[in-house]
Parts: C-alpha cells; structure tokens; sequence
C-alpha cells in the first residue's frame, strides 16, 4: 500500500481483517471493507457551538430526516402510543390496530394546542385536544368537534390529524417529518442486507437509560464514533487497528477486535505498558476478566471467552449461539445511522445509541443507551423497561443493571463538558484523523448537504 497518498495510512501490525478471516463461521458483511479519503480540512469550532448553526439544523436537518422514535414492542397493544420530541417538533406515534403504526404530529387542528404531554410512552383510545375538546379516532380520522354547526368549513380531509412518515425496519419504528422524504430504504442503504445477517427484530430490549449530557450533540456521538481514544480514556490496546467502512452518505461502521490486539500497533503510543513484553494470551484472558481458567493447546483468549458466552447465554436464556461467529459475539461492531443513530449486532456489545439535542440549547443533549438482548427462538417480546434517567452530575454506575459497562460510559463522557468548552476557547477547528476520524468526516458533509452548505 502506497502510504503516502492521503487516508492510505494504517495502524503497524494485523488488521481487523485477518483477524476476521480467520474466523470460520465470520459473516460476509463484516468481510467487506470500504473506505474513501473524505478530505482534511478542520471541523469549523462553531458548528458546536454557533447557536445561529444550531437553529439552521432545527429548520433544515431535524424536520428532514429519519430518526427512530422507539421499538415495536413500546406499541404492543392498540392505542399504545409514544411521544417523540425533537427541539419544537413533536410527533406522536402509535398503533392503530394489529398491523397499523401510525405518527402524527403534536398538534390540534383546530388551534393547534399540542394533544399529548411529556414525551414518553402511553395508552389512548384516541385523542382529544385539552383546550376545546375536539377529538380524534386512532387513523387521525375527526371522532367529534364540539358546536359543529360553527364550522361548515371544516371537513373531514381537511382537519384530520396531520400525518407524519413512519416506518419500520430492524423493530424499530421511524418517523420523518418530510411530507415528501424520500423512502426509509433508500436511507438505510446497506443496513437491511447487512442486519439480515444478525436480525434486530429478535433481540429484547434489557435495559434502557437516558443521561443529560452537557454538550452539542455532534460532539457526543463523535466521542462514540472512533476507536482512536481507547487508549487514553480507557487506559485499553483494543481498536488501536480498528477498521472503519464508509457505505455511502448515511452509513458508516467500525469493528474493533476485543480480545485480540497488536503490539505493533501501538508502536507510536507512549509509554510501553502494552507493548514490552506484549500480553499473552493468558493475560487476554484475564482482561476479558476470566480469571479461573487454564489456556489448552491450541486454544485463543478469544475462542475460550466466545465459547465461554454461548454456553452462558444458552443456559440462562435458550439461545443457541452455536453458528455465531467468534466475531459477532466478542468484537465491538458499530453502524452509525445519519444523523444520530447506532446500531451493534454483536451479542456481547449489543447496544443501540441515540444522540439528539435537549430542547433548544446547543450545549446539551440527550443520550439514549439501550442494551439490546438476543430472544430465543419462538419467544415474543416482553414489555420494554421503562428508561432510567440521570442528570449531568450523576454517574452511570448508579445503574446497577449496566454493571461493568458503567464505568466505561462514565469514562466516554466525563471529557464531553470539557470538549465543549474548549470549543468556546479555541481559534482554530477540530483536526481528523483521515482514516481513525473519517466516519466523524462524513457525518458532517452530509449535515452540510442537508444545509445547504
């Protein structure tokens, strides 16, 4: 490989790739590798900060784009509903009957008073407006308008509820407030291929926390969108080679082998903690915090910890883990979804994120963390948890359900409210790596398209 030319340059040592080839039951899609050099020119300080930038996104981007407002199962019944806010917009979205989800907007026909409070989940027969009582059935369709001899000149099509885009793919339920957005399909791009692979629709909701974050919601998620930090912030080798895939303008992806890690890799890191002596893979096999167990001849850190979790999860949850590669079950694996969104298909790192402003401030956000578990074959889906939510000040590790996890989401945000000042501060941009920074890159010539900018 020619090194010199921009965005050719990679980490010393294996690949994720060799790593992956290696593994006989690896799944084609995270075979396949794509990458294109999307430029070096700095990040403007002010797209995190500007609150002039900050309204054109709520005018051009938010009301534009498909954004996941919940899963199937939160609509269960009929007249299930769910709230969905995003700065002044807000929509809700609810089931019909057995194989209707609608959405509409928040708002009464009438004189537009907003129909539901709170955002959150709830149950309705149908929807009256609190201030004059004008109601509707569950497909938007006028239930009743007191004094309807006063309005001869409304009708049925004129004053239904507004209707709002929604679909459905992977059990998620999307909306797009576009009256004329393109189809969900044609956004997903490789997404429904790839996910057919590792099926979203069978995987449970364990467990979901929402936490304030005191920061522009760019730079929240772009904490989550490279591997580059794992060193510093994690004090951790892994994803120091992690391989990052650009599938086009709405979809991006890392893998990052957990368990596995080069020394050489790390040849331009300071210090020589990781690399002199390199661990053996006993040691890996204490990092994967299993302590008690003896390496056999021609047994891997990973091949134990991957075998190791399909007998858990078989015996604690009847799900057969035996055609799962190593890979799918160990490795942090990560589509992003433009504008906001984040998918896992692994089984050890099965998480869904969501990052989307808090109200109207641009230096705060709202992060939604779901832990999406696998269902055995034939079970249907639980009623979700209710989210848990924590302020800025608090820490993740009051979540006792997040275990171990919860230190490392302490650790992936507690630089966040030192980010975003240092925006404030800065004369100059953010500096991307071309390769380690390049989904952060993307995300933001897209934003630009959709700005006009």
């Amino acid at each position: 490989m020619d090194n010199s030319k921009p965005g050719s340059a990679r980490a010393e040592g294996p690949s994720v790739a060799d790593t992956l080839q290696s593994d006989p039951s690896i799944d084609a899609p995270l075979l396949e590798n794509s990458y294109a050099f999307l430029g070096d020119a700095d990040i403007p300080a002010e797209r995190y900060t500007s609150e002039a930038f900050f309204k054109q996104e709520m005018q051009q981007l938010w009301p534009n784009a498909w954004q996941w407002v919940c899963r199937e199962e939160h609509l269960q019944d009929q007249g299930d509903n769910q709230v969905y806010d995003i700065g002044d917009y807000s929509v809700i979205v609810t089931r019909v009957d057995d194989n209707t989800i609608k959405a509409y907007l928040n708002s009464c026909t009438h004189r537009n008073t907003r129909l539901l409070g709170a955002e959150g989940s709830g149950y309705s027969q149908g929807f009256t407006c609190p201030f004059h009582g004008w109601s509707w059935h569950l497909d938007g369709s006028i239930n009743n308008i007191p004094g309807r001899w006063d309005f001869p000149h409304v009708s049925e099509e004129s004053h239904k509820l507004q209707e709002v885009n929604c679909e459905i793919w992977g059990g998620f339920v999307f909306i797009n407030i576009d009256p004329d957005a393109k189809p969900l399909a044609q956004y997903l791009d490789v997404l429904p291929e790839h996910f057919s692979h590792f099926p979203l629709e069978r995987r449970r909701i364990k467990l979901h926390v929402q936490k304030k974050l005191p920061c522009n919601w760019k730079a929240a998620q772009e904490a989550f969108m490279e591997a580059y930090h794992n060193f510093e912030t994690h004090n951790s080798p892994n994803g120091a080679n992690a391989q990052y895939d650009i599938f086009g303008d709405y979809v991006s992806r890392f893998i990052h082998n957990i368990g596995n890690y080069s020394p050489q890799s790390l040849s331009d890191y300071p210090g020589d903690k990781w690399r002199d002596p390199p661990l053996t893979e006993q040691q890996m096999l204490e990092m994967l915090a299993i302590n008690d167990r003896v390496l056999e001849e021609g047994e891997t850190a990973r091949s134990v910890a991957a075998q190791m979790t399909r007998d858990n999860f078989k015996a604690e949850l009847g799900v057969d883990l035996s055609n799962t590669s190593d890979s799918l079950i160990l490795d942090s694996i990560e589509y992003h979804l433009f504008p906001n969104m984040f998918f896992f298909p692994g089984i050890l790192i099965p998480m869904v994120y969501r990052f989307r402003p808090l109200g109207n401030d641009v230096d705060s956000c709202i992060f939604d963390l779901m832990i999406m578990e696998p269902l055995p074959e034939g079970a249907e889906h639980p009623e979700p948890p209710e989210p848990i939510l924590l302020e800025v000040e608090q820490s993740y590790t009051e979540v006792e359900a997040l275990g171990w996890l919860g230190a490392i989401y302490d650790e992936d945000t507690d630089n966040l409210q030192l980010q975003q000042q240092g925006f404030k501060t800065s004369r100059k941009g953010a500096t991307l790596g071309n390769y380690q920074e390049s989904r952060i890159r993307r995300v933001h010539l897209t934003l630009e398209k959709f700005l006009n900018l």
